[in-house]
């Protein structure tokens, strides 16, 4: 009998083997988050061609397909790639080459720094970025002195964490030309009795040229970034203002395959870019997509250049100023209105948000689905919030967790009720996109999760968490680093979500991030990253 047997079972082995169909990857075992419609879970999906074929259960997807290639996720959450609305991923890539004040706590240790620095680098001229006077003992802007004795012949020019200020000593501002009566539109040159400080705030930093990167520089950069994103889940990055050149060598990168990221390119708005983006229309490849143009309205609050309706509380007669002219702001809206594109304006202030708001309602009449995007939307008059119901909010978490030690000094106790208000700006459009602002703030997507969800510092402050009334779910937030953010970009019918016919994209992390005590959140792994079912980390 077993004889007779054998051979019958083999054949029906075969027979069932010829009807699977053929998949390239195959995940088994997975507590998979797809962040559909319905935000259902799965425990296994098949991938072919770099896109998902099918989502399930084991023993349907198992049974269905035959793969050379399975991988066990051992019950480990699983998400969509990651998506960051809004950062600046070439700068990322670039700082990695200059030095890093990021967490300093006192003039002196930004001073230390530069000095390490050049003894390590010996540049000809000394840049980065990262410095703060809010996190000093003595939260005033610092003067250059200091700069001129340590860097007697070398610029030194140093942008404070949001780039919304620079610190340049003498040697800077001479090469630049700045004296006492240099003045500019949307910027400002600091002083003290009667002198230069150092301290430039926005349009004033133009004057400083900084000298450029090499080609191999800029593509050491991108490289870099991408290393660092990959490693913390990040599989689609919107970098918030970029050039035609840095965006050609972008796509040139990723036709031969050494960047595997996906880029979604705000262009920056300046005359060559947009006399040759805005006529050439829409530029889409499989990992590029350029269709937004970036604009900027005012400054950061930090350094007081976000521009408000009423006095800064902390210093009389302030206000701030936009960057742009009112006039300029209105002729750019109605010209990227006129074409395909999509623009994403730098707001901070209350004044600033109201200003676009307004100009947005104005121009986008009778046009639809154009997902008009306020960039940051940190400071919003109650009396505004309406506004939103047809412009989309791109949020940064962290800014909140990052600002609240000192942002109601900014703007007092009843403004501070419509800053970082998230949750209330979500309930006005329906949607909100989420991302980091790095490499003013720190990459981790994760740490985006945590401070929307439980409104805390990496410290634990504070203790309930800052205006928490403003806190997101968790599911708004994950479809805030997703599907939402797929949205943002126009791109949602190809990514964002594990789904039958998009593309592959997703991470396996060490912990639910949905379920797991909100201190365990920032400090979750991320234990792989894939990009068309390819591991990248």
């Amino acid at each position: 009998m077993k004889k007779k047997l054998l051979p019958l079972l083999a054949l029906s082995f075969l027979f069932s083997c010829k009807k699977q169909e053929k998949a390239d990857l195959i995940v088994i075992n997975a507590n998979a988050y797809t962040v559909n419609s319905n935000f259902d879970k799965a425990e296994s999906f098949a991938i072919k061609d770099g896109k998902f074929i099918a989502v399930g259960d084991n023993n349907e997807i198992q049974k269905k397909y035959a793969t050379l290639k399975t991988i066990d996720a051992k019950n480990n959450p699983i998400y969509p790639g990651f998506i960051d609305a809004h950062c600046h991923f070439y700068g990322l890539g670039l700082q990695q080459q200059k030095v890093n004040l990021v967490g300093t706590k006192s003039y002196n240790e930004v001073l230390q720094k530069l000095v390490e620095f050049q003894k390590e680098k010996n540049t000809l001229f000394i840049t980065g970025r990262g410095w703060d006077q809010n996190d000093w003992e003595e939260k005033e802007f610092p003067t250059k002195e200091k700069l001129d004795h340590l860097f007697p012949n070398i610029p030194v020019a140093v942008r404070r964490i949001d780039g919304h200020a620079m610190l340049v000593n003498q040697t800077a501002i001479d090469l630049a030309g700045i004296t006492l009566e240099s003045k500019i539109e949307g910027g400002e040159f600091l002083k003290k009795d009667g002198k230069l400080t150092g301290v430039l705030i926005d349009n004033a930093m133009s004057f400083i040229k900084v000298p450029q990167p090499s080609k191999k520089e800029q593509i050491q950069a991108l490289k870099d970034a991408q290393k660092i994103c990959f490693d913390l889940g990040l599989t689609t990055v919107d970098d918030a203002g970029l050039d035609k050149q840095t965006i050609e060598l972008i796509d040139s990168l990723q036709q031969t395959g050494d960047l595997k990221m996906r880029i979604y390119a705000m262009i920056s708005n300046n005359k060559k870019n947009l006399d040759y983006y805005l006529n050439k229309g829409i530029v889409k490849t499989e990992r590029l997509n350029v269709r937004s143009v970036k604009v900027y309205s005012d400054g950061a609050l930090g350094s007081r250049g976000a521009t408000l309706k009423d006095e800064y509380s902390d210093k009389k007669g302030h206000f701030g100023a936009l960057v742009n002219s009112y006039s300029n702001l209105q002729d750019l809206a109605k010209r990227i209105a006129a074409s395909e594109y999509q623009m994403n304006t730098h707001a901070i202030g209350d004044s600033a948000n109201y200003v676009m708001l307004k100009t947005y309602d104005n121009v986008l009449k009778n046009k639809k689905d154009r997902r008009w995007r306020i960039e940051h939307a940190q400071i919003v008059d109650l009396k505004d919030f309406h506004f939103f119901k047809n412009v989309l909010p791109s949020i940064q978490p962290t800014h909140a967790t990052s600002d609240m030690y000192w942002a109601e000094d900014r703007v007092g106790a009843e403004r501070i009720k419509g800053a970082y208000a998230y949750n209330d700006l979500l309930k006005e459009y329906g949607k909100i996109a989420l991302g980091t602002d790095f490499p003013i703030e720190h990459v981790s997507p994760l740490y985006t999760y945590y401070a929307a969800t439980i409104r805390k510092d990496l410290k634990g402050y504070p203790e309930n968490g800052y205006q928490m009334n403003n806190a997101l779910s968790r599911e708004n937030a994950l479809k805030g680093m997703t599907i939402w953010n797929a949205y943002a970009n126009f791109e949602e019918n190809e990514k964002g979500s594990i789904e039958v016919g998009k593309v592959a994209d997703f991470i396996i992390l060490e912990n639910d991030i949905m379920t797991v005590d909100g201190d365990k959140i920032p400090n979750t792994k991320v234990l792989a990253t894939y990009v068309n079912g390819e591991k990248v980390n």
